[in-house]
């Protein structure tokens, strides 16, 4: 407001309330507010149009680009604030199961929402447990198609767009194509079931994992955290945490205390891989 004229700073303050009841979900009032202003106001409708148009990108940008934190304020009340989302990490998950590594990654995440977002699921089962753990939670997600994901792009495209920044496998099935690889160089990270290179390569998974480890009498196995390049399990190791097998050891019993070496080591490793300060011990 550069002419000081009081009706122009009503306006905008006007506008900014508007954004406000926007934001509150109010957005019946809002419309009956905007109605009575050009109503009354009817020769400054281009200038009405041009300043809610503008607010409405102002609004856009704040939802996509900014998250609310609290911080104390006077007389002990609590203030809540807008802050843009400078340097924050966005992860996308791929997964093809229930989900159960997501959802502790997605938990543990959640209380480092100043430097990480979950940013999108990517699933190539249109029934996976994951994706409703996806819905839960409010997250974007992205169904793939097989074609596509190995003779396309791979959807490199649809990560950037997204602006992810890591990804991170969580129980996915499928081999990752080189053109996704090239794009995410050392930015990819997955967990196996064993202690790698033991048990690792094409069909070692899961309950396949466990039952081949039974078989050959092993007295311990554990969980492998690595980079992810051309080859199965293959990437570089970051992490491994081992678990000594008992007497009665079963592939049941064995799947059980890896899923939890998996939830315990996977979402703190990922965090380090990031650079993510003040990591949540386990």
């Amino acid at each position: 407001n550069k002419s000081g004229n009081q009706q122009n700073i009503n306006m905008h303050k006007f506008f900014f309330a508007a954004s406000g009841l926007h934001f509150s979900g109010l957005c019946i009032l809002c419309f009956c507010q905007c109605h009575k202003f050009v109503s009354t106001n009817a020769n400054r409708a281009g200038e009405f149009y041009t300043i809610i148009i503008t607010h409405f990108f102002f609004d856009l940008y704040i939802l996509n680009n900014c998250h609310c934190v609290s911080i104390d304020g006077s007389a002990g009340m609590t203030q809540y604030i807008m802050v843009e989302k400078k340097g924050i990490k966005r992860i996308a998950i791929f997964a093809s199961g229930k989900g159960s590594n997501a959802e502790k990654i997605i938990h543990y995440f959640s209380g480092l929402s100043d430097q990480v977002e979950i940013s999108l699921i990517v699933c190539n089962k249109p029934e996976a447990g994951v994706l409703d753990i996806a819905r839960k939670k409010n997250i974007p997600y992205l169904v793939i198609d097989k074609e596509k994901f190995f003779r396309g792009n791979g959807y490199v495209d649809e990560l950037k767009e997204r602006r992810i920044d890591f990804i991170v496998l969580a129980g996915f099935l499928w081999k990752i194509p080189q053109t996704l690889i090239r794009s995410y160089q050392d930015k990819i990270v997955n967990i196996h079931p064993a202690l790698l290179p033991a048990y690792g390569g094409k069909g070692m998974y899961g309950h396949h994992v466990h039952e081949a480890v039974i078989a050959a009498g092993d007295k311990e196995s554990g969980i492998s955290i690595h980079l992810v390049d051309e080859l199965y399990d293959h990437g570089r190791i970051l992490f491994q945490a081992k678990y000594k097998l008992s007497e009665n050891e079963t592939p049941e019993s064995l799947a059980a205390q890896i899923n939890k070496l998996e939830h315990s080591h996977y979402p703190r490793v990922i965090a380090a891989l990031m650079g993510i300060k003040n990591i949540v011990k386990s």
